[in-house]
C-alpha cells in the first residue's frame, strides 16, 4: 500500500473501456485541488518496463506462451514499482495507472488459463502485497469496447494491439476475471459504468473518488 500521503489509484477494464482519457481527467482533477499527481501505465512506466512493454504488446497473438507473457508482465512490474510508483508515493504524490496487476490476473490468470492463484503467486514473489489503494474497474458491453479498441487502431501502423487481436473467447474470460476480481476485494475495487459520453463517465469517476477520499482516517 501507499505511504499516508500518497495515493494509488489504478483503472482496470478490458479493451477500450476508455480508461487513458478518463486517467487525464482525473489528473486534472487533483491538480485543481492541488495535489501533484503522477500518470503512468502497465506494462511500462519505467524505461526498463518500457523496453517490456514493447515486447508484449507488438507482434501476433501467440508470441509468447502464458507463463512467458505473466514473467514478462511481472518484470516489467517490478521495474515500475521500484523506479516509479514507490518514489511518487513517498514524495505524497497521486499515481494514476492505466492498469497494474489485477490485469495479470484477469489477462493472463484468466484469459490464458494460468489460473488466479498462479497470477497472485507471481505478484507475492515480485511486488510482496503491494497494491493500489483505489481501482477503478471500468465496465463496459465487451462488444462495444472491442468496436472503440478496433477502431483507435485501424490506422495506426504498428499499433500496440496484440491482445485485441486475440479470439472473442479470450475477452470472454478476460471479462469475467475482472468482475470476480471486483466482487472478492469491494473494498478496494469500485465499478464505474463506462457507458456513456466522456463527460459523465467523468463525473462518475469523481464522486467515486470522492467518496473514497473522504471515508479515509485524518
Amino acid at each position: 500500500m501507499s505511504t499516508p500521503d500518497g495515493i494509488f489509484i489504478s483503472f482496470e477494464g478490458g479493451e477500450g473501456s476508455g480508461k487513458s482519457t478518463q486517467i487525464r481527467l482525473l489528473e486534472q482533477w487533483f491538480r485543481h485541488r492541488g495535489r501533484d499527481v503522477v500518470v503512468t501505465r502497465e506494462p511500462g512506466g519505467s524505461p526498463g518496463a518500457e523496453e517490456i512493454r514493447a515486447l508484449l504488446l507488438t507482434g501476433d497473438p501467440g508470441r509468447w506462451d502464458a507463463v512467458t507473457e505473466a514473467l514478462l508482465m511481472f518484470a516489467s512490474r517490478r521495474d515500475h514499482v521500484e523506479r516509479t510508483i514507490r518514489p511518487a508515493l513517498a514524495q505524497g504524490q497521486v499515481v494514476l495507472c492505466d492498469r497494474f496487476a489485477d490485469s495479470s490476473v484477469a489477462y493472463q490468470g484468466y484469459g490464458h488459463g494460468l489460473g488466479a492463484h498462479f497470477i497472485r503467486q507471481l505478484w507475492k514473489l515480485a511486488i510482496d502485497d503491494f497494491k493500489p489503494d483505489l481501482t477503478l474497474m471500468m465496465d463496459l458491453p465487451l462488444e462495444t469496447g472491442l468496436e472503440r479498441a478496433g477502431a483507435r487502431f485501424a490506422n495506426v501502423s504498428a499499433a500496440e494491439d496484440r491482445f485485441e487481436k486475440m479470439e472473442l473467447a479470450f475477452h470472454r474470460r478476460l471479462q469475467q476475471g475482472f468482475r470476480e476480481i471486483t466482487a472478492a476485494e469491494p473494498h478496494r475495487c469500485r465499478v464505474i459504468d463506462a457507458n456513456g459520453d466522456i463527460e459523465t463517465v467523468a463525473a462518475r469517476i469523481s464522486a467515486t473518488v470522492e467518496q473514497f477520499l473522504t471515508s479515509q482516517p485524518a
